[in-house]
């Protein structure tokens, strides 16, 4: 199987079956985050479609060091970005609920539907964070990066990670705890 920057030579050159390669093997993270981070299917489906087209245009700039994930989450929450500051996320009237069933499999069973829930819950309470909480978060335990890793992807310092995930974690708590209450 070729490394990720061995297939990156060959788009250099010029190989499009070395893209296909490439996108099949990143595609299922790219989606994911980028899904967890809007909750919206259909829109995580276009901004992922996107995130390829950017890597694809700026592979050339790719300066092969570190992991090329990264650098591909990197633009997936750049893309995430911009779409937050889009007159289109702007004037929606109205977002879908994140719907994690679309990327694990159906859970069955009273214990199952349990858990199912509270992840729906928690997912629920993400959604609520400012997006550079939400980011942190997603990429902390959904991705299982380090902080020195989130902080690069997301141009800030280790210390500003860690607060942001701090924070996000005393928020999402607060807004459970809430819901529960009512």
């Amino acid at each position: 199987m070729q490394t990720d920057d061995e297939l990156i030579k060959k788009i250099r050159k010029g190989n499009q079956s070395a893209i296909e390669i490439l996108i099949q093997r990143h595609y299922k993270v790219v989606f994911a985050y980028i899904y967890r981070n809007l909750g919206d299917y259909h829109m995580a489906y276009d901004l992922t479609q996107e995130t390829f087209m950017k890597m694809v245009r700026n592979i050339h700039s790719y300066s092969n060091k570190g992991s090329f994930q990264y650098w591909l989450l990197k633009i997936s929450l750049n893309t995430c970005r911009d779409y937050f500051r889009s007159r289109a996320y702007q004037t929606a009237s109205t977002s879908s609920p994140i719907d994690e069933s679309v990327l694990e499999n159906k859970l069955e069973g009273h214990d199952a539907i349990e858990q199912k829930l509270e992840s729906n819950l928690i997912r629920s309470a993400i959604m609520e964070l400012p997006s550079y909480q939400r980011e942190a978060i997603i990429l902390r335990y959904y991705h299982d990066l380090k902080i020195q890793k989130i902080a690069e992807i997301t141009s800030a310092g280790e210390s500003t990670v860690k607060s942001r995930i701090k924070q996000g974690l005393s928020k999402v708590k607060t807004i459970l705890e809430r819901r529960h209450e009512t």
